[in-house]
């Protein structure tokens, strides 16, 4: 729908409704009021609903189906179980705290949605009224998945991308390919874009040594799933190697990431090989002077600290959470470097600094904006472009690409690339509640 937040889908059949996703919409004012919409689908037709992974933007609503009277399963993996438990209670927690007008559920709503929670495993089919379903590793964080639908009366195949991963990744098994499918609903985050060769860890390694040259803060806001990790992983690896000095203090600066952590660390199965290596060495997500701030004083204290130091806090798109007290103390210094990690939406205030905005107003606080301000765009856990456009390519038969969850340029230029590259494929590019026949 020209957005890259709010991503949900109702797939019906003859007697059969099945949902994939039941995201939040975030980012712009008037997107964000979506969310108390009660969708225009059929619920009495809903018979099961499928989660791709357990970012808010995918699992976010999924507490408000109970409102709506639907009390089937709601499958997904094991890990995605544990994120998106983690996630949805946060979400319910800062929306009490923040304002009561916006809560959309509560944590007992959030207990109730977890009892209808069916754990499911890769590549093993399983059966949704009329529909044959069959998740495949995205690659995308950990837990996530690409869906397979098939139509048992019809035998046409649908896939849905999910999220797909920037593989190969340091943190996870590579994306699985869906080998045959007639219809692809597919994500376009980055559809004009091809993210350069990674490099994340030389590129962080250079902003760390300005930072211990001149004694500055490095401020990193972070998704908790998956980035966070991520970036634990290249500073243990940093401090291995001897390009971070032992001494420099990193602070996770996220309850959210902390616990996100230790969810990480009990699934090493879903690991990339190098990484299953690692672990039966050591801990990839620990290193000298690793500060968890697991309380709200330990936050508060990092301000009063001298000389170097670099803050890994939340939200990654910095629309709440801990790393806006840290605009407000640090954001003034051109000693201190902002480091973006992941995408930005419009109408947040990453998007906004990214862009260029030089003064920002944060609760009566009025910040001059002399930090420098720095993007590693390699770190981004969607697929660029080619990646796509590989991924599609890899499915027989197919004859009508969908693109969704991306803003309106990239979707129309990555729909050019898709009729360019696979001449003879349709392709649809929806708004929201528009409906598609396949």
């Amino acid at each position: 729908m020209g957005t890259v937040t709010g991503s949900s889908y109702f797939l019906t059949g003859e007697s059969t409704g099945l949902m994939v996703d039941f995201g939040m919409f975030q980012g712009k004012t008037e997107d964000m009021g979506l969310n108390e919409a009660k969708p225009a689908i059929d619920f009495d037709k809903l018979t099961g609903v499928v989660l791709t992974h357990a970012h808010l933007d995918h699992c976010g609503r999924l507490p408000l189906l109970l409102r709506y009277g639907f009390r089937g399963p709601i499958f997904m993996t094991e890990a995605t179980k544990a994120l998106a438990e983690l996630v949805l209670y946060d979400s319910a927690k800062l929306a009490k705290e923040s304002d009561v007008k916006s809560v959309l559920y509560t944590d007992e709503d959030v207990e109730k949605t977890m009892k209808q929670v069916h754990l499911v495993s890769y590549e093993k089919p399983f059966m949704i009224g009329e529909f044959e379903v069959t998740f495949l590793d995205a690659g995308h964080i950990l837990g996530s998945a690409s869906v397979l639908i098939k139509d048992i009366k019809t035998g046409k195949l649908i896939s849905f991308s999910g999220d797909l991963g920037n593989t190969p990744e340091p943190l996870l098994s590579p994306t699985h390919w869906v080998e045959k499918a007639d219809v692809s609903v597919v994500e376009s985050t980055y559809g004009d874009e091809i993210h350069e060769p990674r490099d994340e860890a030389e590129d962080l390694a250079q902003i760390i040594a300005e930072a211990e040259k001149e004694k500055g803060t490095v401020i990193i806001p972070s998704f908790s799933l998956q980035r966070s990790q991520e970036i634990l992983y290249i500073f243990d690896q940093l401090k291995k190697q001897g390009k971070m000095a032992d001494e420099t203090p990193v602070f996770l600066d996220s309850p959210m990431a902390i616990k996100a952590t230790e969810i990480f660390r009990d699934f090493p199965e879903l690991y990339s090989r190098k990484l299953k290596t690692q672990t039966k060495v050591d801990d990839p997500f620990d290193f000298p002077n690793l500060v968890l701030c697991d309380s709200v004083e330990k936050s508060r204290q990092i301000k009063n600290l001298k000389g170097v130091k670099v803050i890994v806090a939340g939200s990654g798109m910095m629309s709440g959470g801990r790393v806006i007290h840290h605009v407000i103390s640090f954001l003034g210094s051109p000693k201190t470097q902002l480091v973006f990690v992941g995408y930005q939406a419009e109408g947040t205030l990453g998007r906004s600094i990214k862009d260029g905005i030089k003064e920002v107003n944060i609760w009566g606080n009025t910040v001059s904006i002399q930090a420098r301000i720095k993007e590693i765009k390699t770190m981004s856990s969607h697929a660029d472009q080619g990646q796509i456009l590989t991924w599609l390519g890899k499915m027989d038969g197919l004859s009508h690409v969908i693109l969704t969850h991306g803003e309106e340029l990239p979707r129309l230029v990555l729909a050019e690339k898709v009729r360019q590259e696979l001449p003879g494929v349709e392709v649809s590019l929806p708004l929201l509640n528009d409906e598609i026949e396949v």
